[in-house]
């Protein structure tokens, strides 16, 4: 708490001296450079601390639309809920007639900031620093007056009958955990809130053991271009009937159900080979999306999906589908090396694949990028080279291992 203090009081100093953002502007210097240059005009503890903030804004791009201006440390954000997520969940505090929400755990105030769009907000986390960020972000964003920090720890905030939001710490002696008996507060307090609390979401990590661990409570898996950012805990009065969710940003897009109510259908491979969302993957949903979509799975023990028509949906990537080729490095690259394919993105589930190795011994002679991926079909491995369709989400091709 001390070392937070002398943090806040060095960062008061920075927020006082607008000029330094000024200089930074101007320079396009080494970093060395620079601050050797700004030495000169302003206190060395102020010139590292807006050197640092300077690169992390620049970070926060990626998660924040408005991170020229807001506060962070590294560590927070890096565990900070993407804006778009945020907004997302937010959506469901909408209807609380003027009941306030407890965000527990606030850190720099994603989701406070998200959440104060439709509710007032007491943003609780037991450092100092944090405090200081929620309330410098939510000046940022314009809804200071609509979060009111509190410095204390989850445990000691009274809850019951209260509307809640809680990130539990994932870390532990510097380390990212995702057992749920490794967070703080642990697995029993938040096991509790589901059944003291009059309703909430808790966000936990996508990889995370929480099968089993929260009867009657709603688990939606989220994910943003592509890959699975969080599960939500919803409970309460802002639980769905559902048992499992999985819902694809920033398409907006939903499937729920109940995984045990569906069973795999397996069909030849078609014309088409579909890869789901992780979202939805993780979910345990493949089955319900494959019955609404007319699709059937290439076996039993395998996530990617076939069919004869080119289904559209932000649930699915879609590939067109050239050969099927045993699983023979020479057999593969014989068929490559009379492709159109100059480039090739690699992926596979279940399959102990070396990317990088096969794709160095791939003979590519032509300029198009193609896919090769290795499967389950029918109980055996095979390679099936294809072609990437367009999608209704935006996605960065990647080689899954």
């Amino acid at each position: 708490m001390e070392t937070d203090v002398a943090t806040i009081e060095v960062l008061e100093r920075l927020r006082a001296t607008p000029a330094i953002w000024e200089q930074l502007t101007r320079t396009d210097n080494s970093a060395l450079a620079v601050q050797a240059v700004l030495r000169q005009e302003f206190p060395a503890d102020v010139v590292r601390a807006a050197l640092s903030l300077a690169e992390l804004r620049m970070q926060g791009r990626s998660k924040f639309t408005r991170s020229e201006g807001m506060w962070f440390d590294r560590v927070r954000l890096e565990q900070a809920t993407h804006e778009t997520v945020a907004r997302h969940k937010a959506a469901r505090y909408r209807d609380l007639a003027g009941s306030p929400v407890v965000d527990l755990c606030s850190g720099l105030g994603a989701d406070s900031i998200a959440i104060a769009a439709h509710a007032h907000v007491e943003a609780v986390d037991a450092a100092p620093l944090a405090s200081w960020f929620v309330a410098r972000n939510a000046e940022v964003y314009g809804v200071a007056e609509r979060i009111m920090p509190c410095l204390a720890t989850a445990e000691s905030v009274s809850l019951a009958g209260r509307i809640v939001h809680l990130d539990p710490d994932r870390r532990s002696q510097g380390q990212r955990q995702i057992r749920l008996e490794s967070g703080s507060p642990g697995l029993p307090f938040l096991q509790e809130l589901t059944q003291t609390a009059a309703g909430g979401a808790i966000k936990v990590s996508p990889a995370s053991n929480f099968g089993g661990k929260f009867p009657q409570c709603e688990i939606e898996l989220i994910s943003l271009q592509g890959e699975c950012k969080e599960a939500t805990i919803w409970f309460g009065s802002l639980r769905q009937p559902e048992p499992f969710r999985a819902t694809v940003l920033p398409a907006g897009a939903s499937i729920a159900g109940d995984p045990w109510d569906y069973r795999p259908q397996l069909r030849p491979l078609g014309r088409y080979l579909f890869d789901p969302d992780p979202a939805v993957v993780r979910a345990g949903l493949v089955d319900l999306l494959a019955e609404q979509c007319g699709l059937g799975r290439l076996d039993d023990a395998e996530e990617y999906l076939t069919g004869e028509t080119p289904v559209e949906s932000p649930f699915l990537r879609r590939f067109e589908v050239l050969a099927e080729l045993p699983n023979n490095h020479r057999e593969i690259r014989d068929w490559f090396r009379l492709s159109s394919f100059g480039q090739v993105e690699i992926k596979c589930r279940h399959i102990r694949i070396d990317a990088n190795e096969v794709r160095r011994k791939l003979p590519l002679p032509g300029r198009e990028p193609g896919v090769l991926l290795f499967v389950r079909l029918a109980g055996k491995t095979r390679a099936i080279a294809a072609r990437r369709c367009s999608s209704l989400t935006t996605e960065l091709p990647n080689d899954r291992l």
